[in-house]
């Protein structure tokens, strides 16, 4: 077991992409259990995972997982949705669940795991601080401010709440910017017009993240990144050298990335799995910029991002290649 690490953790959104890498890296760290619903794969998780099924709805079997924790990092989300109600509805249920259960249990910390789409856009460096009010733009934004109210609103005064909100993650297994790899091997990267600035961080310095803010002295909210600023078109560029091809940057106004993102929604009321480009990230899309600061959290708590923006891109083909995915 890991000395700096809280003894027993609870995970929630363990199967999910970033939930799959962090498992990985605390497995053999510490007891490490996973709160799953019924549908969700248990064969995602490393091997010695404990294992908890849950109802949310019906706010069954919580109280089993909290029983015996140290810390508690929520993780899961609703990612992609057609409605706002159902991000602010599925957000809430859950935090709500998961407050009142930690409460009772007595877990001492927790982490949640949020995003900067709840504090909201910066197009000016360095990025909003750790003390910026919060300000989103989108309902996913709304949903995850809402999910760290509720948890904060929940839980005892003595328990040690932290927040960590990560910009873009990238990395091997991730599904929401598959279809911004697909476009690229075929040479077409596209980007809102202006440069539109952007921290992004690759899915294991955000795994370094939740760690760090597992320490004892961590408090209060962080903001990550990779250690640089970025724009959308060269994100795009770095995906298309990581696949050894030359692309072509294709600047798409406002009003087309909000006829094409009303097409996919209406799609996916029509039956269509919802996908990752809606009206909700047209919201996020039409800011000026995303840009974050992680200078509190990496002189506070030692975060030291490892993954350059060029070696990350590479590591995230070889894993869509290895999924058969590219």
């Amino acid at each position: 077991m890991d000395e700096g690490l809280p003894q027993r953790i609870l995970l929630t959104g363990g199967t999910g992409f970033v939930g799959r890498h962090l498992a990985r890296a605390l497995a053999g760290r510490t007891d490490l259990s996973c709160l799953l619903r019924a549908s969700s794969r248990a064969d995602l998780l490393p091997p010695g995972t404990r294992i908890f099924r849950a109802d949310i709805a019906a706010g069954q079997g919580l109280d089993a997982a909290m029983e015996g924790q140290d810390c508690l990092i929520h993780l899961a989300a609703t990612l992609f949705s057609t409605s706002w109600r159902n991000y602010l509805d599925d957000a809430a249920l859950l935090a709500g669940r998961l407050g009142v259960a930690a409460r009772r249990a007595g877990i001492g910390r927790i982490v949640v795991v949020s995003s900067l789409a709840a504090t909201g856009p910066c197009a000016r460096s360095p990025g909003v601080s750790d003390e910026t009010p919060p300000a989103p733009v989108s309902a996913y934004g709304w949903s995850k401010y809402l999910a760290e109210l509720i948890v904060a609103g929940q839980v005892e005064a003595s328990a040690r709440l932290v927040v960590l909100r990560p910009p873009i993650i990238y990395g091997p297994g991730d599904r929401g910017l598959l279809p911004c790899f697909r476009a690229a091997k075929l040479g077409l990267v596209t980007a809102p017009g202006g440069e539109f600035p952007v921290s992004a961080v690759h899915v294991r310095d955000a795994v370094q993240g939740v760690v760090c803010c597992l320490k004892p002295e961590a408090r209060g909210v962080y903001h990550i990144n990779d250690g640089a600023e970025h724009s959308m078109a060269s994100l795009g560029l770095a995906m298309a050298a990581a696949l050894g091809r030359k692309a072509r940057v294709l600047r798409v106004p406002r009003p087309l990335l909000a006829a094409s993102a009303a097409l996919a929604g209406l799609a996916a009321r029509c039956g269509l799995p919802p996908g990752s480009w809606n009206m909700d990230k047209y919201r996020e899309a039409r800011a000026e910029g995303w840009l974050c600061s992680a200078a509190r959290i990496t002189a506070e708590l030692g975060y030291a991002p490892s993954m350059p923006l060029r070696e990350g891109m590479a590591d995230a083909v070889a894993g869509y290649q290895e999924l058969g995915w590219l």
